[in-house]
């Protein structure tokens, strides 16, 4: 049975079952609510470096006896959200609702033109002996994203979050496939 920690209110990790450290996990919230209570264009105050990005590729180490991972992950999502659509209206109120939606557009077509390539073609590949994703399911999961930047096909923010590639020789760079899905997730939370 997994106990529940009665301050972060996240459970254990089940188990052997490693979990994230509790202590990384908790720090960093901390540090994101009081960068989210500070005002965003204050400038040498801890914390006001964070932003939706920072959260988004936060990472903590995983331990024995740590916080279960979905739970957290679920919590960072959240604050996620939070700060995008801080960041969102601050951009609006500074520069008008036009500049912003017309960079998320510019945004949007270049993750467009990325996703289009030709199938099998769309990233880099690693080395001969290097392991990378899976480029058909790479491949699956763009045409997904080119039918939602396109006609508008239902796909989630949470579903780009989630998503996951199995591994295969000569695949595609994970950094660059990593990096193009991170922005896809920006430009999906500057518009909602």
């Amino acid at each position: 049975m997994s106990e529940t920690h009665p301050v972060s209110g996240f459970p254990d990790a089940p188990g052997r079952t490693r979990g994230y450290d509790k202590r990384a996990v908790d720090e960093f919230l901390e540090r994101a609510r009081v960068a989210f209570e500070v005002d965003p264009s204050t400038e040498g105050v801890s914390g006001a470096d964070l932003d939706a990005a920072a959260v988004r590729t936060a990472s903590f180490p995983l331990v024995r006896g740590g916080y279960a991972i979905g739970p957290v992950d679920a919590a960072l999502s959240r604050v996620e959200d939070a700060f995008a659509a801080r960041e969102r209206d601050s951009a609006v109120s500074e520069h008008g609702a036009r500049e912003w939606v017309e960079r998320a557009r510019g945004e949007a077509q270049v993750l467009l033109d990325r996703l289009s390539r030709p199938a099998t073609r769309k990233f880099a590949r690693t080395g001969l002996l290097g392991f990378g994703y899976r480029v058909d399911e790479v491949d699956l999961v763009a045409g997904r994203l080119v039918a939602y930047f396109e006609r508008g096909a239902p796909v989630s923010v949470e579903q780009v979050r989630s998503v996951a590639f199995r591994m295969q020789r000569r695949g595609y760079r994970e950094e660059q496939v990593d990096a193009v899905l991170d922005a896809v997730i920006e430009v999906m939370l500057a518009v909602r």
